[in-house]
C-alpha cells in the first residue's frame, strides 16, 4: 500500500489458508474464513517458549476448527496453546475460544463485558425473533417485506457459530499488563465497535494489537441494538479513538482483527474520527426532510445496500441518529406506522 497518507503496510497480500506469516520475533499472523462479505478474521499467536497465547479464535465451524488443526500442526510446531485471549466478545473473535478451552486445556482471559456478553448470549438461543427485537425494527423503520419475513425466520444465534463458553475466565481490564511472546503489554480498553474491548501495547517494541478498534481501509461498524435501543455507541468510539490516539506513534505496527496490519496509527485513529463526524454532518443534511433511520442509507453509506448488508447498516444508522438526537441536533416524533422520525433540529 502507498505511503502516500502516512498508512501503509508491510505486507502485499494476507497468509494462506493454514499458513503463518511471522511479523515480529515470536509473533504469527493467520488468517481464518468467515461466512459474510467480510470474509475473513485474523488471529495471532504469541510464542511463550513452552506454549503459544492466541489471541482470538474465529468462528466455531468444522471448517475452522479444521484450519486450526493444520496450524496447531504445521506453523505451531505442535507446542500447545496454553492461553486464549478474546479481544471482544463478537463471535469471528470468540468463536473458538470454548473449544480451546475444552479440548486443548487452554486457559480463557478477556475482560469482563466481553466475557459477559458472549456468555450470555451463546445462552440466548431463540427460533423466532423477540417481540423487543421485531418493535425495535419498526421503530427504526425497517422496509415491510423484510420486517415479515425475517419475523417468521429464525433469526441469527450466537450458539450457532460459539463454541459453549467455559464458566470461568481471568479478567483483563483497563491499566493492567500481561506477558506474552517474551513482551510486556499494556491493556488499553476501547469502546463503540463492542464494550470493552482489549487491546494490547507492547512496551519492548513497536507492536499493538487492536483487534476491531483500528482497522485498515475500513471503519468497524457502530451498531445500537434491541437490548439497548437508546444507546449512543458512537459516543463511546469517538472518546475511545481519541484517548487511544495519544499512546498511538506512525512506527508502531498495528495487529487488526481484519484486513492486513498497517503502520500509521495515529493518521488511522484519526481518520475513524473525521469519518464519522464527516457521516454525522451528511446525516444532519439529510435530515432536512424527515427521515427513519431505514431512510437514512443514501446519506451514510456510499454503496447500495443489499439484503446482506441490510441489517448492519440499520443499526450503524440508529447509532448516528441516537447520536444526533441525544447530542440535540435532531429532534424525532413516532409515526402512525410505529417508526421514529427524526429530523433536523432548529
Amino acid at each position: 500500500m502507498d505511503g502516500a497518507d502516512g498508512i501503509r503496510t508491510p505486507w502485499d497480500s494476507p497468509p494462506e489458508e493454514g499458513a503463518a506469516i511471522e511479523v515480529a520475533e515470536g509473533v504469527l499472523w493467520m488468517r481464518l474464513p468467515l461466512p459474510m462479505a467480510l470474509d475473513h478474521v485474523n488471529v495471532y499467536a504469541l510464542d511463550d517458549g513452552d506454549g503459544w497465547t492466541i489471541v482470538d479464535t474465529g468462528v466455531n465451524s468444522r471448517r475452522s476448527r479444521a484450519i486450526w488443526q493444520a496450524l496447531l500442526d504445521g506453523p505451531l510446531g505442535g507446542k500447545p496453546v496454553r492461553r486464549v485471549i478474546v479481544t471482544h466478545h463478537h463471535p469471528d473473535h470468540v468463536g473458538l475460544a470454548g473449544w480451546f478451552r475444552s479440548e486443548h486445556g487452554a486457559e480463557l482471559l478477556t475482560t469482563r463485558t466481553a466475557w459477559l456478553f458472549a456468555r450470555m448470549l451463546t445462552l440466548d438461543e431463540q427460533e423466532r425473533p423477540a417481540p423487543e427485537t421485531l418493535a425495535f425494527w419498526r421503530r427504526a423503520g425497517m422496509a415491510e417485506d423484510i420486517l415479515a419475513e425475517r419475523a417468521a425466520e429464525r433469526p441469527f444465534n450466537f450458539a450457532d457459530v460459539v463454541w459453549p463458553l467455559p464458566l470461568g475466565f481471568t479478567r483483563l481490564a483497563e491499566g493492567g499488563t500481561i506477558r506474552m511472546g517474551g513482551r510486556t503489554w499494556d491493556i488499553r480498553c476501547g469502546a463503540g465497535h463492542a464494550p470493552e474491548h482489549a487491546t494490547f501495547w507492547s512496551r519492548d517494541d513497536g507492536l499493538v494489537l487492536t483487534g476491531d478498534q483500528a482497522i485498515l481501509s475500513i471503519s468497524s461498524n457502530i451498531g445500537v441494538y434491541a437490548t439497548e435501543p437508546e444507546a449512543d455507541p458512537l459516543s463511546d468510539w469517538l472518546e475511545a479513538c481519541a484517548r487511544l490516539a495519544t499512546h498511538a506513534r506512525p512506527d508502531q505496527l498495528a495487529l487488526a482483527g481484519h484486513k492486513l496490519p498497517f503502520t500509521g496509527l495515529p493518521l488511522r485513529l484519526h481518520q475513524l474520527i473525521e469519518n464519522h463526524h464527516g457521516a454525522l454532518d451528511r446525516l444532519e443534511r439529510h435530515l432536512e426532510t424527515p427521515r427513519t433511520a431505514a431512510g437514512c442509507f443514501p446519506a451514510l453509506f456510499k454503496r447500495e445496500i443489499g439484503r446482506g448488508e441490510y441489517g448492519l447498516a440499520l443499526v450503524e444508522a440508529v447509532a448516528h441518529l441516537n447520536h444526533l438526537h441525544q447530542a440535540g441536533r435532531a429532534v424525532r416524533r413516532l409515526t402512525e406506522h410505529g417508526a421514529w422520525e427524526y429530523r433536523r433540529a432548529g
